[in-house]
Order: C-alpha cells, then sequence, then structure tokens
C-alpha cells in the first residue's frame, strides 16, 4: 500500500510530509484489476493550485482518479463561459 502526500521539495523521501491526500494498494482487487485508488480530490486540487508538482507517479494516480478530467472540465466551463455573448432578440423575432 502506497501512500500519496504533499512533502516539501527538501524534505527525506520517507520524512516529514504536509499532508496525506490519498491511498493506492495496487494487490487490492479493485474495479477493472487495477487496485484499490483512493484520492481526495478537493485536497488534490487545492495543492494543485497553490503550485505543488506531482511526481511522474502520482500524476498518473491522479489522472486515473479523474482528478486532472475534473480540473480541464472545469477550466473549459470557465472559459465558454467568459466568451459566450448574449444574443439580443430583434422585433422581427418577437
Amino acid at each position: 500500500m502506497y501512500r500519496i502526500i504533499v512533502a516539501e521539495s527538501t524534505s527525506p523521501r520517507d520524512g516529514k510530509f504536509i499532508e496525506n491526500i490519498g491511498q493506492y494498494a495496487p494487490r487490492e482487487p479493485g474495479p477493472e484489476g487495477k487496485g484499490r485508488l483512493r484520492v481526495d480530490a478537493d485536497r488534490a486540487n487545492y495543492w494543485l493550485n497553490v503550485g505543488a508538482q506531482p511526481s511522474d507517479t502520482v500524476r498518473s494516480l491522479l489522472r486515473r482518479a479523474g482528478v486532472y478530467k475534473g480540473r480541464h472540465e472545469v477550466r473549459v466551463a470557465a472559459a465558454r463561459k467568459s466568451g459566450a455573448v448574449p444574443v439580443k432578440e430583434s422585433a422581427d423575432e418577437r
């Protein structure tokens, strides 16, 4: 079983960490034989928003958990909302 943690880049690998945001148990049976993956998406998004840089392995686990998909959908929705212009009705269409 592995923990997904937030840590300072200067702290040792097995040293002090800031927060535990999830866990991954590859040997436990799970959907599609991928193991059990539990991630607190809200906390993961918070740390990514403040500039945390995930390792390659953690990035793939966050992608598998759907964290990156949710972030992308929020950004696309915000871009579409800001780019939308209301259309005024003309006198002919009433």
